[in-house]
């Protein structure tokens, strides 16, 4: 059986869509495509599951890139298609398609039409995509596999030492907690933990050597959207600042800290306390 996803939006969406293609893939024993933005192409080489992520400009194909991508889709014969981006472009691709079961929000092309669900945790809210088509959907269950050479690697290039690893990722972007409280912030957890040993998160580069630098953290404080939502698909502690409690699961160590708006007004003592320093 073969499922085509089609998923608009950045990184992060796509990110939080993994849980539901692993499911999909386990469950109906299917081979996965994936039709993302081009930018988001690398970081489907992660998912074991994807036989192939497919770029495709969604908010200003041309002409020859609705021609190129209804190409891709009718060749491989595909079973079902769930549809993030709803469009009437879209639904005239879609409906001449050979697909016999399409699941979206709307549109005309739609032979199983869903209902958001809204708020909550994004991972698991792609289960109202799952239902029709009879897949269960346990988004905390999934965790993202690392080839064990590159997480070895990984770990090879950690500080020295036998303390915990804090890998700590800013956004770069304004608005983020200053880039001096970032700077200062592991000389002022070594006065209370003198064995820390603590790396900065890349941005950028080879998704899987990103992956895996994550994954040999023992701890994550991040505010870089991307890195937050690999370290949750990770199972990693983490402090997210900026991030709504409410947007991330209900797992021990894992925990959303400050205003996206208002982390310039974000204290040291605030984040030395939510990860268990105060």
């Amino acid at each position: 059986m073969r499922a085509l996803f089609l998923i608009p939006g950045g990184s992060s969406q796509q990110l939080q869509s993994f849980a539901a293609v692993a499911a999909v893939a386990d469950q109906l024993h299917a081979d996965v495509q994936v039709v993302c933005p081009l930018a988001a192409v690398p970081l489907w080489s992660l998912h074991p599951a994807v036989e192939r992520a497919m770029p495709f400009t969604y908010e200003q194909a041309t002409l020859a890139d609705w021609a190129n991508l209804m190409g891709s889709v009718r060749e491989p014969d595909f079973q079902v298609s769930l549809n993030l981006a709803p469009s009437r472009q879209m639904d005239l691709m879609l409906s001449m398609s050979h697909i016999p079961t399409r699941v979206a929000s709307g549109g005309f092309s739609a032979t199983e039409r869903i209902t958001p669900i809204e708020g909550g945790w994004a991972n698991q809210a792609f289960e109202a995509f799952l239902r029709p088509i009879g897949v269960r959907l346990e988004a905390e269950s999934f965790r993202l596999p690392i080839a064990p050479a590159d997480l070895e690697a990984a770990s090879a290039a950690l500080p020295s030492g036998d303390g915990p690893a804090l890998l700590l990722a800013p956004s770069g972007a304004g608005g983020d907690w200053p880039a001096q409280q970032w700077q200062d912030l592991p000389a002022k957890i070594r006065s209370k933990l003198p064995n820390l040993r603590a790396l900065a998160g890349t941005r950028g580069g080879d998704m899987r050597k990103r992956a895996a630098q994550i994954a040999s953290a023992d701890v994550v404080l991040a505010s870089d959207p991307v890195t937050i939502e690999l370290a949750l698909l990770l199972g990693l502690p983490l402090v997210a600042l900026g991030r709504d409690e409410a947007s991330l699961p209900s797992r021990a160590g894992v925990q959303g800290l400050g205003s996206a708006a208002k982390l310039s007004q974000l204290g040291d003592a605030e984040v030395l306390a939510a990860l268990g320093l105060g």
